[in-house]
């Protein structure tokens, strides 16, 4: 009974300096400092220049796509559809990260507040989630309308387009906000982050308190996020080739007009983005900082302006729409002048 009556005030003591500790660490941070920047001297203009033509490069190729598809009702079709859908989330993504980025790049003082840093880990984990549901759900359009052309027209009606865009905005946003929820009572016992833009890891790293749920549900969020819609594709993918094979000598060409696009943006995506998983979870001080952080944008800026140049290039009747808008624009102007 002494031994045990003893223990108890040690124990109580541990757990009062266990809290003191970290009520010492903690600090109540109201805004976090991106310490990747480095300083570029009169440099700074001519990247604000470049990411400023970029950001406007993939604003009018994306726009001028979701206006072709929405204004020719000969591409209201499922498979337009999903690409329309496809095209307003890039616009969405490049804007969670390119006005902040030419704010930083003129700054001299990297910094970026509380709520917006978590809006905008919103804004570009749920880019993410929408980009890979929309691959997925392209994946099993072109696999219905090549391994079931004759029921295509019943199984992808014009409801059940608009229900899986929808499905696929929803998920990610929903499963986002858990994410941001989670992280927003964390502890903090710093508020550096080595990145250009606000990542969740980043700030799970900073915590003084428990974060074994963040990690869990980050885990889960990136298997159910890149791996499920990955394993989706890889499935469909496998039932298109085996009917290639077996198939005529037009079924080939059609699979293989309408998937090049798909399967060249999902090979563009899945690599930026696994690189990031895996540069931020895992030291990589051994790859050269600057190389870190064009990779770490790679998904961020390539692949909003690689998806309407590869879709806008490939398929026939976007590109044959484009080719007469561009012709009239050019004979307007000529018999304006």
């Amino acid at each position: 009974m002494k031994l045990s009556f003893r223990s108890q005030p040690l124990c109580g003591l541990y757990l009062v300096n266990a809290k003191t500790r970290i009520m010492i660490n903690s600090t109540q941070v109201s805004y976090f400092t991106l310490s990747a920047y480095f300083d570029t001297g009169g440099f700074k203009y001519l990247y604000f220049m470049i990411i400023l033509s970029l950001y406007i490069l993939i604003i009018c190729a994306n726009l001028l796509l979701i206006v072709i598809i929405c204004m020719n009702r000969s591409l209201h079709e499922p498979m337009y559809i999903f690409l329309c859908s496809l095209f307003v989330n890039e616009l969405y993504g490049s804007t969670g990260l390119f006005p902040m980025l030419l704010v930083q790049i003129l700054s001299d003082i990297h910094t970026v507040s509380v709520p917006f840093c978590f809006l905008q880990i919103f804004c570009v984990y749920s880019y993410v989630c929408v980009e890979f549901s929309n691959l997925a759900v392209m994946s099993y359009d072109r696999y219905l309308a090549i391994c079931y052309p004759l029921q295509y027209n019943t199984q992808m009606t014009y409801n059940k387009v608009l229900l899986l865009i929808a499905l696929s905005w929803l998920y990610s946003f929903f499963t986002i906000f858990i994410l941001i929820s989670l992280i927003a009572p964390l502890q903090l016992c710093g508020n550096i982050i080595n990145k250009v833009y606000c990542l969740n890891y980043s700030i799970v790293k900073l915590a003084c308190s428990e974060t074994r749920v963040n990690n869990i549900y980050g885990l889960i969020i990136t298997f159910l996020t890149v791996f499920g819609p990955l394993i989706l594709i890889l499935y469909t993918y496998m039932k298109i080739l085996q009917v290639c094979f077996s198939g005529s000598k037009q079924t080939r060409q059609k699979a293989f007009s309408t998937c090049t696009p798909h399967v060249a943006s999902l090979l563009n995506f899945s690599f930026g983005v696994c690189f990031e998983i895996l540069q931020s979870r895992f030291d990589m001080k051994s790859v050269y900082s600057m190389l870190q952080i064009v990779l770490s944008l790679y998904f961020l800026t390539c692949q909003p302006l690689f998806n309407p140049l590869m879709y806008g290039l490939n398929m026939s009747k976007i590109c044959i729409i484009c080719k007469r808008l561009l012709l009239n624009f050019v004979i307007k102007c000529g018999s304006q002048s």
